[in-house]
């Protein structure tokens, strides 16, 4: 049975995920009881972002200590699983030649099992071997023209899995060409990890938002669940917001990132299947339990469009704008719908 619902034409919003840090709040004496203490991301994984901290005045320092490891997780990760950092283990994987086996950290090994078995969940929607074909169309956006048939066809038949050996120690490739892009995965792997370690500190609550792809637990300084707002593909308004605790929130569209061929912008995200951009969704947001499955599910959704939530797997929810700014439409799960606010219940 279908998994969606559609709301009607609304003036279109979502997909960025803002979260607003508080004040401090105050018990019924005035003393300061709980309050949220941020700690700025800036240039990790390509973006910036905000880590959030729900403690007492007195657990300053210990929140400190606890914010700045989570940081040197994200960026740990980062120099591991970036394919745009030449000495990172994925841009050391991409360098090498055919059959030569490189050795990979657990972490990266991890990212790529789940990559792999995303490929097959998704029917090939979601594959990160499709680097030759994003460095393809950046080459267009460079030139303005699109690319010639015969040489999406190379790219495509460079972005294949079987091409690909995961060893016990590391990966091998059956053709030099092969080059891997974590993109689609890479940042909530890093956000799921983050959260750990912020958990291992004892935290009341926290958050973890990078680049808009979000995970937070325990609730905030009020008590209440943390309160994510969902903006316009097309403009500035805001749709509505949702509520979240304990779960991943993750974000992925065209309308902010895009190659500009031909004089007119299509989106980053490509369809490995026929090596073009994909038209099917301006943006979705999904909800799970960890950064990492939405994380997939977002970009593989943002290739299948409302039809691939059919595929979406249980405990997952989604929203997807599908559409342009002229003529689109707002489909979601039902478990997304019990979950939003539209602007107008605000």
């Amino acid at each position: 049975m279908p998994r969606e619902g559609l709301i009607g034409a609304f003036c279109v919003a979502a997909l960025i995920a803002l979260v607003a840090v508080g004040l401090w709040q105050t018990g019924g004496t005035g003393a300061p009881a709980w309050g949220i203490m941020p700690h700025r991301l800036e240039a990790v994984m390509g973006t910036d972002g905000t880590l959030a901290a729900v403690v007492r005045p007195a657990e300053h320092r210990s929140a400190a200590d606890a914010l700045r490891e989570a940081e040197h997780t994200l960026r740990t990760l980062e120099a591991q699983l970036s394919a745009w950092l030449d000495r990172s283990e994925v841009g050391r994987f991409n360098r090498a030649g055919a059959d030569v086996e490189v050795p990979l950290s657990a972490s990266t090994m991890a990212v790529l099992h789940a990559a792999r078995r995303a490929y097959a969940e998704t029917g090939g929607a979601f594959d990160v071997t499709c680097l030759p074909q994003i460095e393809l169309w950046r080459q267009a956006a460079q030139s303005g023209r699109p690319p010639a048939n015969a040489d999406v066809a190379a790219a495509r038949a460079a972005s294949n899995w079987s091409q690909v050996r995961l060893t016990d120690a590391g990966a091998v490739k059956e053709q030099a060409g092969v080059e891997l892009d974590l993109g689609g995965i890479a940042k909530g792997y890093a956000i799921d990890r983050a959260v750990e370690t912020l958990k291992r500190h004892g935290l009341r609550g926290a958050l973890v938002n990078l680049g808009g792809d979000i995970r937070c637990f325990g609730p905030t300084p009020s008590g209440e669940p943390w309160t994510i707002d969902l903006q316009d593909p097309f403009g500035h308004g805001k749709l509505g917001s949702i509520l979240a605790t304990d779960v991943a929130v993750c974000t992925s569209g065209g309308y902010q990132r895009y190659f500009e061929v031909d004089g007119r912008r299509r989106s980053h995200i490509l369809d490995p299947r026929t090596g073009q951009p994909s038209e099917t969704a301006s943006s979705v947001t999904v909800i799970g339990p960890d950064a990492l499955t939405a994380d997939i599910w977002a970009t593989a959704l943002s290739v299948l469009g409302p039809e691939g939530l059919d595929l979406l797997p249980g405990e997952l929810d989604a929203l997807i704008v599908a559409g342009d700014k002229t003529h689109h439409r707002v489909v979601m799960t039902d478990g997304f719908r019990r979950r939003f606010r539209s602007a107008g219940e605000q």
